[in-house]
C-alpha cells in the first residue's frame, strides 16, 4: 500500500531521534516530560474515565479500550495506560524511539504495540481506536490542521481526543524557550520554536474545523517553589490541554 501524505516535519523528527536513548532518565533532555507527566497523567485518566464511565479504582478500569499514543516518544504515556489495562499503539515518527520503546515496556513486563509510523498511515490500515493521545505533539508537525482531521479520522464516533501543547504569548516564550532551554538547559537549543506555538483559542477553532466537539481545557501550571505541576482551570498562559469527542 503506498505511504499516504503526511503532516510530519522532517526537521521535528530528527530533533527528538537524536534524543531518543535518553527517554527513561527523568535528568535527562526530558527531565521537564517526567516533571509535567504525573500532571498530564491525573488529567488523561480522569477524562478517559469520565468519557466512558470507568471507575479509576477497579482493577484494569481500562480495559477493552484502544487506545493511540501518537508521538509516543519512549512510551511515557503509554506505558501507564498499559497499566490500567487498555489496548495500546504507541506510533512515532522518529524510528530511533520506537526501540528504545519496545525495550523499556519489555523491561516492565508490558505488552505495547509501538510501530515506526504516522496518523496517515494508520488511516490507510483502517485502524479506529476509543482514545486519541495527542500530547506534546502538534506543535511540532508541519500543518497542524491536517494532523488534526487525521486524529479525528482515527476516532470512532464517541471517541476521545486529548491533546496538550504550549500557548503562544510572550509569557510562553520565555518560560518554554528561555527558561527550559537556555537557562535551566532542561531541553537541547531549538527544541522548541515559538511560532509553532499554539493558542487555545486558536486550537479550540482547529478541533471544531476538524469535526470534533471541544469538551474542555485546563493548564498545566509549574510552581517553581514547590517544583510541582498542577492541574488550573483558569490558568492556561503556557501549557494546556483540552478534551474533545467525536460526535456519534
Amino acid at each position: 500500500m503506498q505511504a499516504a501524505e503526511t503532516s510530519v516535519d522532517p526537521k521535528e523528527v530528527a530533533k527528538f531521534e537524536a534524543m531518543a536513548a535518553e527517554w527513561w532518565d527523568p535528568n535527562g533532555k526530558f527531565k521537564p516530560l517526567h516533571m509535567l507527566n504525573p500532571c498530564r497523567l491525573d488529567y488523561v485518566t480522569s477524562q478517559i474515565a469520565a468519557e466512558f464511565g470507568r471507575d479509576l479504582q477497579d482493577n484494569l478500569p481500562f480495559k477493552g479500550l484502544r487506545i493511540l499514543d501518537i508521538g509516543c516518544g519512549g512510551g511515557l504515556i503509554s506505558e501507564p495506560m498499559a497499566r490500567l489495562g487498555a489496548t495500546v499503539i504507541g506510533a512515532d515518527a522518529a524510528a530511533g524511539n520506537i526501540p528504545v520503546a519496545q525495550i523499556h515496556a519489555k523491561q516492565q513486563g508490558l505488552d505495547i504495540d509501538y510501530r515506526h509510523t504516522f496518523a496517515e498511515d494508520l488511516i490507510l490500515d483502517d485502524e479506529v481506536f476509543d482514545v486519541v493521545l495527542n500530547l506534546e505533539v502538534i506543535e511540532h508537525v508541519a500543518v497542524p490542521q491536517d494532523f488534526l482531521l487525521a486524529c479525528e479520522q482515527l476516532l470512532k464516533p464517541g471517541g476521545l481526543m486529548i491533546c496538550s501543547t504550549i500557548n503562544r504569548n510572550p509569557k510562553s516564550y520565555a518560560v518554554a524557550i528561555l527558561g527550559a532551554e537556555v537557562i535551566m538547559r532542561w531541553l537541547p537549543k531549538g527544541t522548541h520554536e515559538w511560532h509553532k506555538f499554539i493558542t487555545p483559542d486558536e486550537l479550540v477553532k482547529m478541533i471544531s474545523a476538524a469535526g470534533l466537539e471541544p469538551l474542555d481545557k485546563k493548564g498545566f501550571v509549574f510552581n517553581p517553589i514547590s517544583w510541582t505541576w498542577s492541574i488550573s482551570s483558569h490558568d492556561l498562559s503556557v501549557n494546556y490541554v483540552t478534551a474533545s469527542v467525536k460526535p456519534t
